[in-house]
């Protein structure tokens, strides 16, 4: 059960997410079926080019657990071969040394058709399913505070009671941050980075999770039970399972299945610098948070900015996601069209800061029928469940004739469905603890950060020269505009001897004070920068892609020396002809 309370009252109950964020489990070899090496080998029908990957495979298994982790087989051709020698032809590379082209060939070949060949690689990894869940309400009813309290977000300034627990723990035994992804519905992004270069950090810091002791153990089995996998898809595991990689094959997955793949090298962008539209950036907030290893998702109006196709596309690939990866996803959206309505399985409705129901969309309509209440036909049933909790429009669905028609408050539908079977089932299903022992060893996060505290570092600072690079532009006016200062501040000041008395010694002190001054209105971009870049720090540092140090460290450290610079190239021209002391000591 969780109960939040905000400054204004609102609560939030009954919510059950039983088995939130289970893990990727193995891949299931009993359905597989291959014949052996040494039998494939001797089969008549085979031709050389299945004969040599099956030699290659060979190879790919006599070397060490760690390079065999790396090493799979793809694709090798020429311009001038026919698609059957493409088909055909291997050839044994190292995953995490991909060319760019390489990687989008095999993506390209990989997803030929995102909703068919996604749905099916999905299917290859898992065929059990699980939950997706639809969160609606109007706005201000608490969908954010809600998702927030479920991933460990809330100000700590807010009052909460009772108590949130993922496979029987506590928020306090694990790392929900990790465990889960919270998706805002602000589109924060460093303007200067690309929606690659984007995602590529993202994934760096969020690291592959428990994908490397599943890929593992998965080759384990293989090789006990004899069975050569499916090239392309073993090629992408263990593509997925390399971490701490500056360019990841996830990111390609992720840019492709998001149809990102078109503006995956422009920049992101402001209000002051061109970049992608606002329906890019929406799908790059949603891409930047699952391209990690969570398998809980909590999407906070992922559709704001969005036109219903592409909201379907992306909520479809969530569903994919869910249903064959045993992930979990709450997924709040304020209007969603039928056909997306359709995509879900469970349906939480808030008013006014509680629920109204929580439960499956088939059994939704039935439960405001029994209360009196009855769709229209032509009308979306998210729209209906909006309007028939609303003062205002609630009466033009009451269908009981026979009897007089009076309003039902938010709470008179929350005892209603308290009492109603499918809230008697979930309260049944609360008052049972959740065994600890049949929560999968993966399936939650317990260390704070992905990365070492090196790795974090050298990934931030990387970053940091990325984005000083970008803004080159800027260095080379200040240089050129303090060169100009300079030239003018030493005819200004000029002196070829001067005494010492008090006169002299107040021109001397107001030069000093006057290069004081331009030396700190020089750096003014610098806090510009900084500050613009504070909402998206705050996002990642919630999400511990990286501590505060990690950040801090890197942005204050490569400004030492451009102020080294800045003040060298202002001494230099105006120390001797203003005329101070000639000794170079002093």
């Amino acid at each position: 059960m969780v109960q939040v309370e905000t400054r204004d009252g609102i609560d939030s109950s009954g919510i059950e997410l039983a088995e939130l964020g289970r893990s990727t489990s193995l891949l299931n070899h009993e359905q597989q079926t291959s014949s052996s090496r040494s039998n494939s080998c001797l089969n008549p029908k085979l031709d050389n080019g299945e004969v040599d990957s099956i030699m290659q495979w060979s190879v790919i298994e006599r070397l060490p657990t760690i390079e065999r982790l790396r090493t799979s087989l793809i694709d090798a051709y020429n311009n001038g071969e026919s698609e059957r020698g493409k088909a055909k032809r291997k050839k044994i590379v190292d995953v995490s040394k991909l060319e760019p082209l390489e990687r989008q060939m095999f993506i390209d070949k990989l997803i030929k058709n995102i909703e068919k060949d996604n749905l099916l690689l999905l299917q290859k990894l898992r065929e059990r399913m699980d939950r997706m869940t639809l969160l609606l309400g109007p706005p201000g009813c608490g969908k954010t505070t809600l998702l927030m309290a479920l991933s460990a977000k809330l100000d700590q300034s807010l009052k909460v009671t009772g108590e949130i627990s993922y496979n029987g723990h506590k928020l306090n035994e694990f790392i929900p941050q990790k465990t889960s992804a919270y998706i805002s519905q602000h589109d924060l992004h460093i303007p200067e980075m690309t929606v690659r270069e984007t995602l590529d950090f993202s994934a760096c810091c969020q690291g592959v999770g428990s994908r490397s002791e599943i890929m593992m153990e998965v080759i384990r089995r293989e090789k006990e039970a004899g069975i050569i996998p499916d090239t392309h898809l073993d090629a992408y595991m263990k593509g997925i399972s390399v971490g701490g990689l500056e360019n990841s094959l996830q990111t390609d997955y992720i840019l492709k299945i998001l149809g990102l793949d078109i503006c995956a090298e422009t920049m992101v962008g402001n209000a002051l610098r061109r970049g992608i539209s606002g329906g890019q950036k929406k799908r790059l907030t949603t891409g930047e948070m699952i391209v990690g290893p969570s398998r809980v998702l909590f999407m906070d109006e992922i559709s704001n900015g969005l036109d219903s196709a592409s909201t379907l596309q992306i909520v479809s690939y969530v569903q994919h996601l869910v249903h064959i990866t045993e992930a979990t996803a709450v997924v709040s959206l304020l209007q969603p069209a039928p056909e997306t309505y359709d995509l879900f399985d469970d349906v939480i409705l808030m008013a006014e800061g509680k629920i109204v129901y929580h439960g499956p969309c088939a059994r939704v309509l039935d439960f405001f029928e029994d209360c009196g209440f009855k769709c229209t036909e032509r009308k979306g049933t998210a729209d209906y469940l909006q309007e028939v909790i609303s003062k205002k429009d609630q009466k033009q669905y009451w269908y009981r004739s026979d009897e007089p028609y009076s309003y039902i408050s938010v709470d008179q539908f929350s005892k209603k469905f308290k009492s109603y079977q499918i809230g008697k089932e979930l309260d049944d299903e609360l008052s049972v603890p959740y065994d600890k022992l049949q929560c999968p060893k993966y399936s939650l996060c317990f260390r704070k950060y992905s990365l070492t505290k090196w790795e974090l570092l050298k990934a931030c600072l990387k970053r940091e020269i990325l984005l000083m690079r970008r803004n080159s532009f800027v260095y080379v006016i200040q240089s050129t505009r303090l060169v100009i200062t300079a030239l003018i501040t030493m005819t200004v000041f000029l002196r070829s001897r001067m005494k010492v008395d008090v006169v002299h010694a107040n021109d001397l002190l107001g030069s000093l004070f006057f290069a004081l001054i331009i030396l700190i209105v020089d750096g003014m971009p610098e806090i510009f920068f900084t500050v613009s870049n504070f909402a998206v720090f705050y996002k990642q540092k919630q999400s511990l892609f990286y501590p505060a140090w990690a950040y801090a460290i890197p942005a204050a450290v490569l400004k030492i020396p451009v102020s080294v610079a800045e003040s060298v190239i202002w001494t230099a021209l105006t120390y001797y002809v203003i005329g101070y002391s000639p000794e170079f000591g002093r």
